[in-house]
């Protein structure tokens, strides 16, 4: 299984970015899939999940600033990062059942 995380970079505070994740090696249309973010010092947290019925799932500190999405016809997921806040700085993880991606760094200037 491979999962290769890409769209990371720096933004300033307002911003947006968009994050994909192709998968390689799974049943990637049966899956519920993740992202997940995290910071030195802290445990990886649950940003948002998405199942393969539609079904979604968000921290509070993103709800209504980041959207999950999934291309069952590509592999790949996403998560469209809006009005970025320093805080949302991290290494962000893309995860499909029990596999994670290698991460990719997200810098927010403030």
């Amino acid at each position: 299984v491979q999962l290769q995380a890409s769209g990371g970079g720096l933004v300033q505070a307002g911003g947006s970015l968009r994050l994909s994740c192709a998968a390689s090696g799974i049943i990637f249309r049966f899956s519920t899939v993740g992202w997940y973010r995290q910071t030195p010092g802290k445990q990886r947290e649950l940003v948002a999940s998405l199942t393969s019925g539609g079904s979604t799932d968000y921290a509070d500190s993103v709800k209504g600033r980041f959207t999950i999405s999934r291309d069952n016809t590509k592999d790949t997921m996403y998560l469209q990062m809006n009005s970025l806040k320093p805080e949302d700085t991290a290494v962000y993880y893309c995860n499909v059942k029990i596999y994670s991606g290698q991460g990719t760094l997200v810098t927010v200037s403030s």
